[in-house]
């Protein structure tokens, strides 16, 4: 039996655009149904999941009331927000469909606090977009009357940004840990986790967002998985992407991906975050690998019949 930290990206509950609470729990019940197979093959899971759309949507909708008696809520806060409405849909799907198939797993969401440095450069060069578009004109006056950050976003239109530091700790590891003894599966770190640092002894919230790739990577090294499976939207990890000599990766070394990434073969907004956690979780350890590939070909991926896979 092996231990798997699936980090599930928060574009895979969405599908095609729609964004209702009922599209995003079809797709989450199907992504679910993948899971169970990998559950139904004898392994211990635990899902950590992106939240990017759904966070947007919560800042959007609080900063379209943001009134004295109903003033909009603090990232942090929104963060926990979405960790239980996602954490939500999945358990309930896990529920339903263990329900139907006649396993009997317990499964429960957590809400999850991160640690993270408090002198992490990512304070100083705040780069992740969050919540609503402006235009430069309304971006600039928000900068200089609430002291944010702003930056123009591919094209799209001006976003507030803020710091996406790395993590260095899972507050809730020890109840996780103990969770696993008993074969729970879980759902943690939902959208990275929720940011905290040490503030005179007390764990106070931050004005942040982790990548979840960081974040299932460092959950997985102290679980001690065996295996990181992340899921995303295309089969494989590329190199030359959209060229006439592009080329699927079907099992690669640690060595090759950071050669890759020096050669600046990924997306710094996509694959690149996704092969660097794959990197952070492996180090050194010959018994571990990360696999990149589909919901649709995760039990496949774990038989290295399908995606990428990185071993030391």
């Amino acid at each position: 039996m092996a231990r798997i930290v699936v980090a599930l990206g928060g574009n895979a509950l969405s599908l095609d655009g729609k964004a209702s609470a009922s599209d995003q729990q079809a797709v989450a019940s199907q992504t679910v149904a993948e899971l169970i197979k990998l559950i139904q093959a004898g392994h211990d899971l635990v899902v950590v999941h992106g939240n990017g759309p759904q966070i947007g949507n919560i800042i959007l909708h609080e900063e379209a009331i943001n009134t004295e008696k109903v003033p909009t809520m603090p990232v942090d806060t929104c963060g926990a927000m979405s960790q239980g409405q996602i954490g939500y849909w999945l358990q309930k799907a896990f529920y339903n469909q263990f329900y139907q198939l006649g396993i009997n797993r317990p499964v429960a969401s957590i809400v999850t606090q991160v640690l993270v440095d408090q002198n992490d450069p990512a304070f100083q060069n705040p780069s992740k977009p969050i919540g609503p578009f402006y235009t430069e004109a309304e971006a600039k006056e928000l900068a200089a009357t609430k002291g944010i950050t702003v930056k123009e976003d591919s094209g799209r239109g001006w976003r507030k940004v803020i710091p996406s530091p790395r993590p260095i700790h899972i507050v809730e590891s020890e109840f996780i840990k103990l969770a696993l003894k008993k074969h729970a599966i879980l759902v943690a770190a939902g959208g990275g986790g929720i940011p905290v640092s040490y503030q005179n002894g007390q764990l106070s919230g931050l004005e942040a967002v982790i990548d979840k790739d960081f974040a299932a990577a460092k959950l997985a090294d102290i679980i001690k998985a065996d295996t990181l499976l992340i899921l995303t939207a295309v089969e494989s990890v590329k190199i030359n992407f959209g060229q006439p000599d592009e080329q699927s990766l079907t099992k690669i070394s640690t060595k090759q991906a950071a050669e890759y990434i020096q050669n600046n073969q990924f997306g710094a907004g996509s694959m690149l975050p996704k092969v660097e956690a794959a990197l952070q979780f492996i180090g050194s350890n010959k018994k571990r690998r990360t696999i990149i590939t589909t919901p649709q070909a995760a039990l496949a991926g774990l038989k290295g019949q399908a995606g990428t896979t990185i071993v030391l």
